[in-house]
């Protein structure tokens, strides 16, 4: 696309030259043109011509627009924050106060993504739509925070989002073009594959060098900075105790050892602690339970027993769990927005709303995830591998649906890819396995995309495979697939036929496989050092 603008802006036509006195005008013309040029992809033109129009007088460069049209869209984010500062003194609902407190966190994050997309407009393309996109999705999750509230907070803070929300998805627009527009050329193609080539053979960049050799260690023998044992035995008797004496500035990785035990505490990693490890003693014997749920007042956000928002966290052999059942309706066992995170070996144990992938890249090996309703859930870019996925029985009348994928704007990557994976019913779940159906899916956004490849189905899945949301809410507009899959849950003949229900090439599944779906490279895949298969699976 910044040759596309380039070109765009440099055709003029015979008897465009002439005296300086058409200089000025000349130049505000060809800033128009570009401005034109590079809106052109975006889903919202006329809002990002009118954001641009001053900002970008008598600036050509395609990349300097961008960058001008990141920094717009972080100050009407700003804007928006100021706003909901002044909302929350008419906010009388409890639900809804807590809603726009959340907002602040979330718009402060997404303004922080904005930034540094300006500061790396260009470098790492896949890293700014990745950003980007999280932008959105922290905006949307502001927006979700008022369902069932009451007063004018939710409809007013939805009114202040409009054009922030507007701005940024027109970002995305510009970065997907450009990516697509250099994605046509055979040099670009063969650069990317070297790249990627070299990242599989190297840790990322946050892995200090001394430290390589332990990432690639047994963990069992891998020295700790800090151990929690409830026993007294570890420097911390609580995750969280040990989380609060981290450094802000610490080394990469950082290694907690959690020995054996039932930690009843609700655990956030915040944004300073990067490149923690974490390491269990096992998934059934590490465990960090709690309850907290939607059905007693609580944001489905703050259910989380366990929350990461820091970026690359690996975790090994733990065990996250909700345990309010599913009375409590929305109740997140783990939630992340941990770009670059690596979970092996952990269980996942809820009903409703089980794992909460909130944004950003994650992949999961060798897990368990147990629930009822939208239980693998979110907007980030999500692998699960060789997973167990496991219906339990849910309040009568109730259906069982495995995934929510929640991408809201088209040119988003965000995915749910189920790879290789055995969704089977718990034993309580499986004498009524056939009158509370168990569905692959719904979609909770508009473009919500999920796959299933390379797995097992077993015949808890109803013939018609995916289920609506409300009515035929994105119906047309999701992107749903299974390829190569077996088991009795995975006979295509009774399934739905919406539009948006896709029958792909094994060249079209490969795009979701992930050394494909992670662009910038799956390094940070294989710096975690656990069973990874970056291509096809077998079912």
């Amino acid at each position: 696309m910044v040759v596309a603008v380039t070109v765009g802006i440099n055709e003029t036509g015979p008897g465009t030259g002439g005296d300086g006195g058409n200089e000025e005008h000349a130049e505000v013309s060809t800033s128009n043109k570009a401005v034109a040029v590079l809106c052109q992809p975006s889903t919202y033109k006329e809002t990002c011509e009118k954001s641009l129009a001053k900002p970008a007088e008598n600036i050509t460069d395609p990349k300097k627009l961008v960058q001008i049209g990141f920094e717009v869209a972080a100050e009407s984010l700003r804007e928006s924050l100021k706003n909901s500062a002044t909302l929350k003194e008419i906010a009388k609902d409890p639900m809804a106060k807590r809603g726009l407190e959340l907002c602040d966190e979330l718009l402060e994050t997404a303004i922080d993504d904005l930034k540094r997309s300006v500061d790396e407009a260009y470098v790492h393309l896949d890293n700014l739509k990745t950003w980007l996109e999280a932008t959105i999705t922290f905006q949307e999750n502001c927006k979700d925070g008022f369902d069932n509230t009451t007063g004018p907070a939710g409809d007013k803070m939805r009114e202040i989002l409009k054009t922030s929300g507007e701005l940024t998805s027109n970002g995305l627009a510009m970065v997907n073009g450009l990516a697509k527009f250099l994605a046509t050329f055979e040099f670009s193609s063969k650069a990317r594959k070297l790249l990627q080539a070299q990242a599989q053979s190297e840790f990322p960049s946050w892995v200090d060098p001394a430290q390589r050799r332990l990432l690639a260690a047994d963990p069992a023998g891998v020295p700790a900075d800090m151990v929690v044992a409830q026993d007294g035995s570890g420097q911390y008797k609580s995750i969280m105790q040990a989380i609060s004496a981290i450094p802000k500035k610490h080394k990469t990785p950082f290694v907690i050892k959690v020995k054996a035990g039932v930690y009843k505490e609700h655990v956030l990693i915040p944004k300073y602690a990067d490149g923690i490890v974490m390491i269990g003693d096992g998934p059934t014997k590490t465990r960090v339970t709690g309850s907290k749920n939607f059905a007693a007042g609580v944001q489905t956000s703050d259910t989380a027993t366990f929350a990461v928002v820091a970026p690359n966290f690996v975790a090994r052999n733990m065990g996250f769990e909700n345990t309010a059942g599913p009375e409590g309706h929305q109740a997140v066992a783990y939630r992340s927005r941990s770009d670059n995170s690596v979970l092996y070996n952990c269980a996942f144990d809820g009903y409703q709303d089980t794992l909460y992938a909130q944004a950003y890249r994650q992949f999961y090996r060798d897990c368990t995830i147990t629930g009822t309703i939208d239980f693998v859930f979110g907007t980030a870019t999500t692998v699960l591998q060789n997973c167990k996925l496991i219906v339990r029985k849910p309040l009568p009348n109730q259906a069982c649906i495995v995934t929510a994928e929640g991408k809201k704007d088209p040119n988003g990557d965000s995915a749910i890819v189920l790879q290789g994976c055995h969704i089977t019913s718990d034993p309580a779940y499986f004498p009524v396995r056939h009158t509370n159906k168990a569905y692959l899916g719904r979609p909770w956004k508009e473009y919500s995309t999920t796959i299933v490849m390379n797995s097992i189905l077993d015949d808890l899945i109803a013939p018609e495979g995916w289920l609506p949301w409300v009515g035929d809410f994105g119906l047309n507009t999701l992107f749903y697939a299974e390829f190569e899959n077996k088991g009795a849950g995975s006979a295509q003949g009774g399934r739905v036929t919406w539009k948006g229900i896709r029958k792909l090439t094994a060249a079209q599944v490969e795009t979701f496989t992930p050394a494909k779906l992670y662009v910038e490279g799956d390094d940070w895949i294989r710096a975690a050092n656990v069973p990874y298969v970056a291509g096809f699976m077998k079912a």
